[in-house]
């Protein structure tokens, strides 16, 4: 009997899955020394990201579980 594999929960709390099925997630540099970045950078630093294609598959893996 194959085992199946868990969803790690610490993945489906980072990333979340498109209707297109890329992968979104946030930008790092916004919490700490924030001070040291312009307003404009901050601002941008808000959007969400996608994750490269080479990380996609790894990553949407351990979603699905």
């Amino acid at each position: 009997m194959k085992n199946k594999m868990k969803t790690k929960k610490a993945v489906t709390k980072r990333f979340k899955m498109t209707a297109g099925g890329q992968l979104k997630r946030k930008q790092c540099g916004k919490n700490h020394k924030a001070w040291g970045r312009s307003v404009k950078q901050r601002r941008q630093l808000a959007k969400a990201a996608y994750v490269n294609s080479t990380d996609q598959k790894r990553i949407a893996q351990l979603i699905q579980g």
